[in-house]
């Protein structure tokens, strides 16, 4: 899952959206009545952000990704490579009530926001469990 920050006259906005990396990009579905689609219109300056957070296993890692986001046709194809990445291949156990009124493949107000970053910022807390190794003399 991704957060993503978009701004409006009344301020930033984050909205938590699935996601696919590929060809360079970080693609979102979306439809052309969203609220982010409808702020990108005004604003097209963005953040995303991904964190990797497993208490039990001492990870915390975080990507941050700023640029400009902008609004593309759907994809159908692209689209079902996300949903599998979610739901799993597609082998008759996707929801149906959850394909056919939400994660609509063939909806013709469907599109992707893509966001090609112009800067990247990795950090790995991940000692947040041990603390950093301490040297003894």
């Amino acid at each position: 899952m991704v957060m993503l920050g978009t701004r409006c006259a009344a301020g930033p906005r984050i909205a938590p959206m699935w996601f696919l990396w590929e060809d360079g990009a970080l693609w979102m579905p979306s439809d052309h009545g969203a609220s982010s689609v409808a702020r990108l219109q005004h604003d097209r300056m963005v953040a995303a952000e991904i964190v990797d957070f497993d208490a039990q296993a001492g990870v915390l890692l975080h990507l941050g990704l700023r640029g400009r986001a902008e609004v593309g046709a759907m994809e159908q194809d692209r689209f079902r490579r996300l949903l599998a990445k979610y739901l799993g291949p597609r082998s008759g156990d996707w929801n149906p009530w959850f394909i056919e009124n939400v994660a609509r493949i063939e909806d013709p107000d469907g599109c992707f926001i893509r966001l090609i970053p112009d800067s990247v910022f990795t950090n790995n807390a991940s000692f947040f469990r041990t603390g950093p190794k301490v040297l003894t003399p």
